[in-house]
């Protein structure tokens, strides 16, 4: 399938009193047509910077796009001035973003706020611009959308603002739908509707998803393929089948570990200890060496290269490296009591 988006060496950081903030350092990855890529790691690992840098959200100073390149349809995002970017957002790339309430405007109607890019994007009239709008809200679940689409956003509940936000998103057909932690603070019923909504739009849409969260068990759900963040680096990308059934660096055995099994309910869930590094600061070797149960001298002075498990499975890890002692996955990491390979 076509690429629709190529992150080459991307390194984002931010001026602060206390220093450089390294927020994002060298990430790699690319993104195809019809394609559903999850960014998954903890708070700080450099997701919902790596998003906002796909959309030119990065407000500089005090952040700096310090190297690295962010192609679009072949074009690099960075080199775009203000103005071409703004033909970009909401017509090509749009971003669903975390909370709801606080991303939509309360003193405009929920109708308005869809019909904005609509005639900006689309040159649509008010009129064509309300009945596009109402036919969104009926496509992404909202009930009686023609009287919906006049209310304000304290009027939705919950799960009815994420999905109006999902519909200000695909409003003008993007290339790229970009959902930063799009289920934070709905309950699990709301969570799987808004999931199955968004593969629904995936396939009548032809949109591509990038996905941040932290939260793996809706990876497991909604990804085709998975990057694994810790550190403002990727330490692991596969497809969704090898990143819980074959994963090899031990944050994402830690993440894998951290998930509640239904086999074993009354098992307890397994914390990965210690602290994300201060990037500041960061580490000189594997950023998740200091709370690594199998770090080796080499990993605290030296960033491994990504050993290639696949054709799409990549992991930046010494215990790969055919020297290191051999190290399994431990039993909490195993997805279903079983190894893939088994």
């Amino acid at each position: 399938m076509k690429k629709v988006l190529e992150v080459n060496n991307l390194s984002v950081s931010f001026d602060t009193f206390g220093g450089d903030v390294k927020a994002v350092r060298g990430v790699n990855f690319e993104l195809s047509e019809k394609e559903t890529l999850a960014i998954v790691g903890e708070s700080g690992s450099g997701k919902s910077v790596t998003a906002q840098s796909l959309m030119r959200l990065i407000e500089t100073p005090p952040g700096k796009f310090e190297d690295g390149s962010i192609k679009f349809d072949g074009e690099d995002i960075i080199q775009k001035s203000d103005k071409q970017m703004e033909n970009i957002r909401g017509k090509d790339i749009s971003m669903i973003f975390q909370d709801p309430m606080t991303s939509l405007n309360p003193t405009m109607t929920v109708g308005k706020q869809i019909a904005e890019s609509l005639i900006k994007h689309q040159n649509m009239s008010k009129k064509e611009a309300h009945n596009r709008g109402i036919e969104l809200l009926k496509l992404v679940g909202i009930p009686n959308p023609e009287t919906r689409i006049n209310q304000y956003p304290h009027q939705y509940s919950g799960g009815m603002r994420q999905r109006a936000m999902i519909a200000i998103a695909l409003a003008c057909n993007p290339k790229i739908l970009i959902a930063d932690e799009p289920t934070t603070a709905l309950d699990v019923t709301i969570q799987a509707q808004i999931l199955d909504l968004m593969r629904g739009l995936k396939e009548q849409t032809g949109t591509a998803i990038i996905l941040i969260t932290h939260d793996l068990g809706v990876v497991a759900n909604a990804a085709d393929r998975v990057a694994v963040m810790y550190g403002g680096k990727v330490v692991e990308t596969g497809s969704a089948d090898e990143i819980f059934y074959n994963a090899r660096h031990p944050y994402t055995w830690g993440l894998l570990g951290s998930m509640p099994k239904l086999e074993n309910s009354d098992e307890e869930l397994h914390a990965i200890p210690g602290s994300p590094p201060d990037l500041l600061d960061p580490p000189k070797g594997c950023p998740f060496a200091a709370r690594c149960p199998y770090a080796m001298k080499v990993c605290e002075n030296h960033m491994p290269d990504y050993t290639e498990l696949s054709d799409t499975q990549k992991t930046a890890c010494w215990l790969l490296d055919e020297r290191a002692p051999k190290v399994e996955p431990p039993e909490s990491a195993i997805v279903g009591g079983s190894k893939a390979n088994d």
